[in-house]
């Protein structure tokens, strides 16, 4: 199967080593970002979630009308807007872009959080509404006769959609998470579980849990597998090596505050997948052949923070690497987002895209 590569656009042009002095939402820099992944060969990018952001449909409606091939995954909170009222709105979105929406599933890690936008659930009860949510956004989709659902969250009567999305059966559904919980709820009803950057061992840990979640769910096939990294790309090693430092102590130097839009997530302790990070940072701050942890440390590892340091040809190697465990989506993003974005279409996507096609010949 061919590998699926992930990037990421915002708003305005920022990161955690750069602050914008500049509109919160720089239209003009939305249709730059989004043609660099388009032409830098990406097959899809996220547009991230939180409760300060920019509405990330309406983010994804404006790139996608500006894009032809680029498709898009909205980070969607469950919980926040009524199942079917969201069906609708991702359907009608998927008939605009001509089927390029995905929606990935952020159940939320931070209490503090969730109730900025008025959900007071706790964890392992997000979870179990997660699993219900999915369950109606499936049937919302697909189902031509009207249902009713009473469930332990929901419920509702007679409803039918009379918008479906563009793509036949359905939107696809992309979850994130590494507690107890979320293998339960992601092995069981989602396309594609998306973990963060861990050494190998760790990862092929994690993607035996969600294997065996799966099939005692009852699936015949367990979702695909996506890994996030961070890569740092540098001429020779020693180059890419001095930049990963350089990228370091400017993260420290500006003291982990919040990209405007996006307030702090860390208001309690670590998500699971956060602390997965850090134990691999605890281990040690190189691992296999390019992973490198100090930033995910330095950062309290909120989100993707693990990156992969070296030349094109060592990351391309690396991430491949990954792909030999089974991974079929790579979710990728820089430190300087737009120029990053650039060079990876010209020295990192090229590489590994060839590596997958001689993997599949040797196979073959």
């Amino acid at each position: 199967m061919p590998v699926e590569l992930i990037g990421l656009i915002a708003t305005q042009d920022a990161s955690e080593t750069r602050r914008s002095d500049g509109p919160l939402i720089d239209r003009e820099y939305v249709r730059e970002f989004a043609l660099a992944h388009e032409h830098s060969d990406f097959d899809r990018v996220l547009i991230g979630y939180s409760s300060a952001s920019p509405d990330n449909l309406q983010v994804a409606a404006y790139a996608a009308a500006h894009t032809e091939r680029l498709a898009y995954l909205v980070a969607h909170r469950p919980g926040v807007t009524f199942p079917t009222v969201a069906a609708r709105a991702f359907a009608t979105l998927d008939q605009f872009a001509e089927g390029r929406i995905a929606l990935h599933t952020i159940t939320g890690g931070f209490d503090a959080e969730q109730r900025r936008d008025g959900d007071y659930l706790a964890k392992a009860d997000r979870y179990a509404r997660t699993r219900e949510y999915l369950q109606i956004l499936k049937r919302a989709w697909t189902e031509e006769e009207p249902f009713s659902h009473e469930g332990r969250f929901y419920r509702f009567e007679d409803y039918v959609s009379h918008v479906k999305p563009f793509q036949e059966p359905r939107i696809p559904i992309y979850f994130g998470g590494s507690s107890d919980d979320a293998y339960a709820v992601g092995a069981a009803e989602a396309d594609v579980y998306a973990l963060f950057a861990q050494p190998l061992a760790q990862i092929e840990e994690e993607i035996a849990r969600i294997k065996a979640e799966a099939a005692a769910a009852g699936r015949e096939e367990p979702p695909r597998i996506s890994v996030s990294f961070r890569p740092i790309l540098g001429a020779t090693e020693e180059e890419a090596w001095e930049r990963a430092h350089r990228i370091l102590d400017t993260t420290k130097a500006a003291g982990g505050g919040p990209i405007k839009g996006w307030r702090g997530f860390g208001d309690g302790p670590a998500t699971a997948g956060s602390q997965r990070q850090l134990d691999a940072a605890a281990r040690g701050e190189r691992h296999d052949r390019a992973l490198w942890t100090s930033l995910a440390a330095a950062t309290g590892a909120l989100g993707n923070s693990t990156a992969l340091v070296g030349t094109a040809e060592t990351v391309a190697e690396a991430l491949l690497d990954y792909v030999d465990l089974g991974v079929s989506t790579l979710l990728i993003r820089g430190y300087d987002p737009l120029d990053d974005a650039v060079d990876y279409g010209r020295e990192l996507i090229p590489r590994v895209r060839a590596g997958v096609l001689e993997r599949e010949g040797q196979l073959a």
